[in-house]
């Protein structure tokens, strides 16, 4: 099945227990950390970020849009985060990087800006375990979907498959009931959704809505 990754940036921070109880069918919680340098947004940092780990029924997904991840990102997995997604705009050196996380127990992934692309990481593929397809522009919840990248998830896809790679392939940006197929369609397996989620009057059923319309689109069924 398809995974949905709700993000926090679009709950009601000052009541994010309750609102992390609302997504508990969720498969992660998105976690975006920005430092406005990266992007011109502010969200939260380490301390912040372990608080939520300590309170979350289910595992982190932390998208670092920060700049010097080399030096930062790796406090991110010690805290206990499932995976850490660093930008490869960003990065000084993503492979060191990533097995770097990896060796501290999280998983690796990668995060590509809507103009960045994937043909300088197609051979390096193995080493990251997901690969983080922006489509929007990082920094700001709740803007649309850029269908543009779209073939750039699909010679991911394409890649990933040829290689015979567990590479998961997310996407986040504008996430609804309509673009989740046409990302399912292009390759996609893992959905980061925000305000279709926690704007829902029932969160935890719209949750199984995407999975449910993202698993009838995907571009091939996961194993």
């Amino acid at each position: 099945m398809p995974r949905i990754n709700p993000s926090i940036l679009a709950a009601d921070f000052v009541n994010m227990q309750r609102d992390l109880g609302r997504i508990a069918t969720a498969d992660l919680v998105h976690v975006d950390v920005m430092d406005n340098h990266f992007v011109p947004n502010l969200t939260f940092g380490p301390q912040m970020v372990g608080r939520i780990q300590d309170v979350s029924t289910i595992p982190l997904d932390v998208h670092l849009m920060i700049d010097d991840p080399d030096r930062w990102a790796p406090g991110y997995a010690q805290l206990g985060a499932h995976s850490v997604t660093f930008h490869a705009e960003a990065a000084a050196d993503p492979v060191a990087l990533a097995r770097r996380l990896r060796s501290l127990g999280a998983r690796a992934g990668i995060a590509l800006k809507p103009g960045t692309e994937a043909d300088a990481y197609l051979e390096l593929l193995a080493e990251f375990d997901q690969v983080l397809v922006m489509t929007v522009e990082p920094g700001f919840g709740g803007q649309s979907f850029m269908a543009e990248t779209m073939p750039k998830l699909r010679t991911l896809r394409e890649a990933v498959t040829a290689r015979g790679l567990d590479v998961w392939l997310e996407v986040d940006g504008g996430i609804t009931e309509e673009t989740i197929v046409t990302a399912a369609e292009a390759g996609a397996d893992t959905f980061v959704a925000g305000s279709s989620v926690f704007r829902a009057e029932d969160p935890a059923a719209q949750i199984a809505v995407l999975r449910d319309t993202a698993a009838g689109h995907m571009s091939q069924p996961l194993t």
